[in-house]
């Protein structure tokens, strides 16, 4: 009985794993864990890559974002055209090329979003398939 219990919650939960699908045209990465919700897309209409990160704890207006991936290919991204959201729960990027993005994100092992004074950490473990899942999509369109 404890055994069935015990199955029953841990199937119950929710999974948090990266996962990569076409909606449309459109090829998306995303991922879940208790600190963040990531969204990259690449729309071939456009051509655009865009990371969005929503996090509990909102973003405040800062004049650069940035990306740290720590692990055995550590390397920190910046920008000046990250876009909050209304409701200051999203920051999102959008840029034509993102291949140290995709790096970061298949190679190493946790990625810090910064933005000001506020940083989420979020895991990258088992990111790696998902990641070249995307890859493929995005060269399946012309990218």
């Amino acid at each position: 009985m404890l055994r069935a219990a015990a199955i029953l919650i841990c199937t119950a939960a929710p999974a948090f794993a990266w996962e990569a699908r076409v909606s449309g045209a459109v090829c998306e990465l995303t991922d879940e864990d208790k600190a963040a919700q990531v969204r990259l897309t690449y729309d071939p209409a456009i051509p655009e890559y865009s990371i969005s990160i929503t996090s509990g704890q909102g973003w405040s207006p800062s004049p650069t974002f940035a990306i740290r991936f720590e692990g055995p290919r550590g390397l920190t991204i910046s920008t000046q055209r990250q876009v909050i959201s209304g409701d200051r729960a999203t920051v999102t990027v959008r840029d034509s090329g993102f291949g140290n993005v995709l790096d970061g994100l298949e190679f190493n092992n946790t990625a810090t979003a910064i933005l000001g004074n506020e940083a989420v950490t979020f895991g990258l473990e088992n990111a790696g398939p998902a990641v070249r899942a995307f890859r493929a999509c995005t060269a399946g369109t012309g990218a």
